[in-house]
């Protein structure tokens, strides 16, 4: 595994470079553009994804993945769990949370903020784990500080599911795929019916300013 060092504003980053989770081999490096997705702790029921893998077993090695994706994409967009993220309030922290480092630990380029995940691409300045956790560590803290009084049902204290998934972008075909999925997600899952009428997210940001 090769680790590559950059500047995110005045400290030295050493990012992972290429290396593996199990599955799919992951980027981790300066400059790279990443499609990052993120999940509640309880928007996927362990039996659901037990069953999943059971399934993916008679599929050929090479399916499995993209079967996986699509899958989990689409039980994710039916609305599981506790669907705190669809409280305006936490929504615009976790919008606010994208926004805060966007030019120095990356550059935001595209997010939704769907009821029970989040989808965001970046161009990474800083390593990603440490991205990824300063969203979740801002948010899940403020989330379960205001769960009783937002009424957000937040099980077992814990917000977020401890890992995320990221994909980085080959080309500009795949970067355009990518930033149309993201901005046309909620109307997808039936939450809208056009990507701008959609307020947490880049779509939804952009017809703001417009």
């Amino acid at each position: 595994m090769e680790k590559k060092t950059s500047r995110a504003g005045s400290r030295s980053v050493v990012a992972k470079g290429w290396y593996s989770r199990g599955y799919l081999p992951h980027l981790d490096a300066p400059s790279a553009l990443q499609c990052i997705t993120f999940r509640l702790a309880d928007s996927l029921p362990r039996e659901k994804l037990l069953e999943l893998e059971s399934a993916l077993r008679a599929r050929p090695r090479h399916r499995r993945t993209r079967a996986r994706v699509r899958t989990i994409d689409r039980w994710l967009d039916a609305g599981m769990g506790c669907c705190a993220l669809r409280h305006p309030c936490l929504a615009m922290r976790m919008q606010r949370a994208l926004w805060h480092f966007d030019g120095e630990r990356y550059r935001l380029l595209a997010w939704c903020v769907m009821p029970n995940h989040v989808h965001v691409l970046i161009e990474q300045l800083d390593a990603l784990p440490r991205i990824v956790g300063s969203w979740k560590s801002y948010t899940g803290r403020w989330a379960l500080a205001h769960d009783v009084v937002l009424g957000l049902g937040i099980p077992g204290k814990r917000l977020w599911m401890r890992d995320y998934w990221d994909r980085y972008i080959r080309d500009q075909r795949h970067l355009d795929a990518v930033r149309t999925y993201i901005d046309r997600n909620p109307v997808k899952a039936g939450l809208c019916r056009r990507a701008e009428d959609w307020p947490w997210s880049s779509a939804g940001f952009r017809r703001g300013k417009a």
